[in-house]
């Protein structure tokens, strides 16, 4: 039986994200848009997070079992929907922190659990988690065979029993943490090498060489003054609030208690891939409500103008009509994709990953369209800043670019879901509940 039906506790989700997104998103971009310089004006949306950790947003990234409330996926991206509606670069952030959290909740030890959650568990302050993973030389090609892998690497010192990083890494959203001298919890993903190897350019990665690493704030603060720089902030067209610096380890000494995926194992590839399997959905969810947002500025627009002509308003005019009609169809698509997504991830569907991985690429390239559609309802005016449509245009470029390009990863992702031996197309959707059973 198919019942697209929300619960009452998902409507529930949907009414008390909206309240929070009223009270405290609505007007965030006019107050940190006056705020020439990018780090100050992440730096002035504290205040939010604050408030979004007392309501409960970072305690519900992690499951009940754990000392948290989140819900299912689908719940998530309900909430992510109505966010992101309202205010991108805030929304981030929020978001950058169950990401930062996912391979820790999945991978991490018991001890390692009642360690690293606790500061995300208390519902005060606004702490800060990040997935450490790009590098500024790019990483789609990391794990192939013959790459180069990460050039962030870490070395074993036996007679410390400590591992000491050393590497680049950028586009890690809350990775430096409110002062830029480092996150709450960085997870930072890395490789080993053999101490008194070749430089590390010249080190080729060894079968199942990557490794994951918890770095706290407490650890850096421990080690020795520029360990942890920020090497540049990166200012950008589109989630001008956020934080992805370009970051340096520099022999930052890390004790093997915070090792949370060794090498020798699949372990952190493994937590890798499903840390992004996730997130995928939720970019689906991200892209819904950018297409959402644009349709109701486009819509409101063509309800209300007649720019000079004879009908009532442009709302009569076929062809802006046409161009409502698609991105409306749009909305209603991604939205279900992404629901499908979610719940096929949340039940462990065979084909989960396919549908999460449809959902990010289909919904993100289709709200880039969108904002376009809805500009060309509202024409020129809509590049003033008399409109928000150019700034949900510059929010939505990089919607298909990253959290793994649509080109160099997702797209590659599902190339070898097709390429598996015994691949069946429709597993994914027609097929899905029977083969999770």
């Amino acid at each position: 039986m198919i019942d697209f039906s929300l619960s009452p506790k998902q409507l529930e989700t949907i009414k008390n994200t909206r309240a929070f997104a009223a009270a405290f998103l609505k007007d965030a971009r006019a107050k940190y848009a006056a705020i020439p310089n990018g780090p100050e004006r992440f730096q002035s949306t504290r205040p939010i997070i604050e408030q979004a950790t007392a309501m409960g947003f970072t305690k519900g990234f992690i499951p009940p079992a754990l000392g948290g409330t989140s819900g299912s996926h689908v719940d998530a991206c309900l909430a992510v929907e109505e966010m992101h509606a309202v205010e991108p670069s805030v929304t981030l952030t929020i978001l950058a922190n169950g990401l930062g959290l996912t391979s820790l909740i999945l991978g991490g030890s018991p001890e390692q659990h009642k360690e690293f959650l606790a500061l995300f568990l208390t519902g005060t302050g606004c702490p800060l988690a990040s997935l450490v993973f790009s590098e500024p030389a790019g990483s789609a090609n990391y794990f192939e065979a013959g790459g180069k892998g990460m050039q962030t690497t870490a070395t074993y010192d036996s007679s410390k029993d400590e591992w000491i990083l050393n590497g680049e890494k950028i586009w890690g959203t809350n990775c430096a943490g409110w002062d830029f001298k480092g996150a709450d919890l960085q997870v930072v993903a890395c490789r080993s090498v053999v101490s008194g190897s070749a430089a590390v350019q010249d080190s080729k990665p060894t079968e199942n060489s990557s490794m994951l690493l918890l770095v706290t704030r407490a650890l850096i603060d421990s080690n020795a003054e520029g360990a942890y720089t920020v090497v540049r902030h990166i200012e950008t067209p589109g989630h001008t609030a956020c934080s992805g610096p370009h970051i340096r380890f520099t022999n930052l000494r890390v004790p093997s208690s915070h090792v949370l995926a060794p090498p020798g194992t699949s372990k952190a590839q493994d937590l890798i891939q499903a840390t992004f399997t996730t997130s995928a959905a939720t970019v689906g969810a991200m892209s819904v409500g950018v297409m959402r947002a644009a349709f109701d500025c486009a819509y409101d627009f063509a309800r209300t103008h007649d720019a000079g002509g004879s009908t009532a308003s442009l709302l009569d005019r076929q062809s802006v009509a046409d161009l409502l009609i698609d991105i409306k169809m749009r909305v209603e698509a991604g939205r279900l994709l992404t629901w499908k997504a979610a719940h096929a991830l949340e039940n462990q569907h065979q084909g989960a990953a396919e549908l999460a991985f449809e959902a990010k690429i289909w919904c993100s390239e289709a709200a880039v369209r969108c904002c376009s559609d809805a500009m060309k309802v509202v024409g020129v005016s809509s590049y003033s800043q008399e409109y928000p449509l150019q700034t949900y245009m510059a929010d939505a470029l990089v919607l298909p670019v990253f959290d793994g390009g649509n080109v160099g990863v997702r797209r590659r992702q599902i190339q070898n879901i097709f390429l598996q031996e015994g691949y069946s197309p429709w597993t994914a959707s027609l097929e899905a509940e029977e083969a999770g059973k």
